[in-house]
């Protein structure tokens, strides 16, 4: 799906991911490397083929777009380094992008291990009139995209059915964004009057009317 906010237009994909087409830059938030792991660590019995999962997608994203440039809008990590960083690290090196971290709450590994892998790392970014941070953060005279919520929305259908799907949450000056990762849960939000929401169905991005 397409759509244009401040003159700039976007391509909201059902990875949830997004494609600024003016800046060739790709906007991925939330994607909790390392997470799989973590849990497995833990006692979890998350299967160990999930782990690659996120590196699938990464790359099924990156063919799809002529990106010269990843910005990921914090949480690239989840938590304390674990073997998935070896994953990354080769990732990194087999990709031609410039790759961007607007720091998260979760991203407390070192900045040396970033700096190493030629990643620039910073607190929020301007760019044109749009604000980047991991937060939802209010500025005044600039749109917000961030992540850090993993919005999501629960339909009901006639049958009195529920479905559950992730979403591009926007609101009058703020796009929230998905979570890209696996296994990282949704917060489901409810639209108010002039909210705009692109749930992340099977293959497409769907608006959903309030």
């Amino acid at each position: 799906m397409k759509i244009t906010i401040n003159k700039q237009n976007f391509i909201l994909h059902p990875c949830g991911a997004a494609f600024w087409e003016e800046k060739k830059i790709l906007l991925i938030s939330d994607l909790h490397l390392g997470k799989v792991s973590h849990f497995r660590k833990h006692g979890m019995a998350i299967p160990e083929k999930a782990i690659p999962e996120n590196f699938k997608r990464l790359n099924n994203i990156l063919e799809l777009f002529d990106a010269e440039t990843i910005i990921f809008l914090g949480d690239l990590f989840h938590s304390k380094m674990n073997k998935e960083w070896n994953l990354f690290s080769d990732w990194t090196k087999r990709i031609k992008n410039q790759i961007i971290l607007v720091e998260g709450n979760h991203d407390i590994i070192s900045k040396k291990n970033y700096i190493d892998l030629h990643i620039e790392i910073y607190s929020e970014l301007i760019i044109h009139d749009f604000l980047l941070t991991h937060h939802p953060t209010e500025r005044e005279n600039l749109f917000n995209f961030c992540g850090h919520i993993h919005p999501g929305i629960k339909l009901k259908g006639l049958g009195k059915q529920f479905l559950s799907l992730s979403c591009f949450f926007r609101k009058t000056n703020q796009m929230i964004f998905p979570a890209f990762g696996e296994f990282t849960g949704n917060f489901y939000l409810i639209p108010e009057e002039n909210d705009k929401v692109y749930a992340l169905a099977k293959g497409e991005v769907i608006e959903i009317k309030n």
